[in-house]
């Protein structure tokens, strides 16, 4: 298999300008292999959230070349590569039920509507909730379980590309935490690509097999890091003198980035 065949998505030279004045990316040059878990960590406002954005086809570079699965995001995203994107806010509509949330993708996908139930009961499993809970409002869950909700709304399609934009930065350690382990947990089982936008480095180095650290703005690729760690991780691994050797090291590479 050729490097160009093996990688689900591509940045070369890619460039990202708002303004005139306002330079968000400068030639960032990077890729995720097909089943690969990659975090993109920097110091806040480096660009990190643009460049997943960029490759889920939600905006277009203003110079350089993005493809995701051979082509360019919004015709992936249109076609035959399955994209999910988790943001930052778990985004529920307040109307609709946790389930009528997770069947939410279905819809816009024209599945066929015999499989919903299957598809959201197998979803909400995956992510640690019941049928009890796919009946509540959002109003009702705490951030964790609205949180595990939108997971499970961008599950359920099963995604080939799950972009996940800082998820879990508004929770408290302990949930953040539980909330990581779940997610390798999930990614050993489904084996979909993962890019993943942190500001936290043991979030970035308990998920990850590899680290692409970004300066500040405007964002570059200024270190790539390999997480000699094997799967399944435990909680455990958090307390090994070399995971906190590593979280050192790249807590002085971002503090150099922040520079």
């Amino acid at each position: 298999m050729t490097e160009q065949q093996s990688n689900l998505i591509e940045a070369r030279n890619v460039s990202m300008s708002f303004s005139e004045s306002r330079l968000a990316l400068s030639e960032i040059t990077c890729s995720v292999k097909t089943g690969e878990f990659v975090s993109l960590l920097g110091p806040s406002g480096c660009g990190k959230s643009t460049l997943l954005r960029l490759f889920a086809g939600l905006i277009s570079p203003t110079a350089g070349h993005l493809a995701v699965a051979g082509m360019a995001p919004e015709d992936a995203r249109r076609t035959r590569c399955r994209v999910a994107f988790v943001f930052q806010e778990s985004h529920l509509l307040p109307w609709r039920t946790v389930a009528e949330n997770i069947r939410l993708p279905l819809e816009l996908r024209a599945v066929a509507r015999a499989e919903h139930e299957k598809l959201i009961r197998n979803s909400l499993r995956l992510i640690g909730l019941n049928e009890d809970d796919a009946r509540k409002p959002p109003s009702s869950l705490s951030g964790g379980m609205r949180m595990r909700v939108s997971l499970a709304r961008a599950l359920v399609t099963d995604p080939e590309l799950l972009l996940l934009d800082e998820p879990f930065a508004a929770l408290d350690d302990v949930l953040r935490q539980q909330l990581n382990e779940d997610l390798v947990q999930i990614w050993l089982r489904r084996h979909w690509t993962g890019l993943f936008v942190t500001h936290n480095v043991a979030e970035a180095v308990f998920l990850s097999q590899r680290i692409l650290v970004m300066s500040r703005r405007p964002g570059r690729i200024i270190a790539e890091i390999v997480i000699p760690f094997p799967y399944p991780r435990s909680p455990e691994l958090r307390a090994d003198p070399d995971f906190a050797r590593l979280c050192g090291d790249l807590s002085r590479r971002l503090r150099e980035a922040a520079q």
